[in-house]
This record gives C-alpha cells, structure tokens and sequence, in this order.
C-alpha cells in the first residue's frame, strides 16, 4: 500500500485514521522510523522488537545459554554472588 502524506508547515504528518486503527495504534503511542537505502520504513513497537527479536535468533539461534537471564547467572557465578 502506497499512501501520500502531507507535511505541514511545522513538519508535521498525520497517519489516516484507518492505517492507525489497522496497526493498533493510539494516540501519544510511538512509531519507529528507519532510514534505508530505498527510503523510509515505519514500524509499530512490535514490529520493532520482533524484528530485533529475529536478529538476535540470527546470532543466538536456539542456544539457551544465549538468554540475558543465563549471562547474568554467568555473571553472577563469576563475580561470586
């Protein structure tokens, strides 16, 4: 879906009311913006942490041991607490 939105004078942009309800989006909540090669891309929150979330798994895969819970307890074993 392609929409165009205006810009105001003050740089200001408004989501139309059926994207904001179609995202779950509410008034005062966030969107995240990213800057790529081809434009912009804005995210919901959860859009957000899955795509983190998928990173991660990229790097972690299924490794338990990958969790911040486990490397606090390394941590924590480590320093002797």
């Amino acid at each position: 879906m392609t929409l165009q939105i205006n810009i105001t004078p003050n740089g200001r942009m408004s989501l139309p009311a059926d994207v904001r309800k179609r995202l779950g989006l509410t008034g005062g909540g966030a969107v995240y913006l990213d800057e790529t090669e081809d434009g912009v891309v804005l995210r919901t929150a959860d859009q957000a942490v899955a795509r983190a979330q998928a990173l991660a798994r990229r790097y972690t895969g299924d490794n338990p041991d990958a969790s911040v819970d486990a490397f606090l307890a390394r941590r924590r074993e480590d320093s002797g607490e």
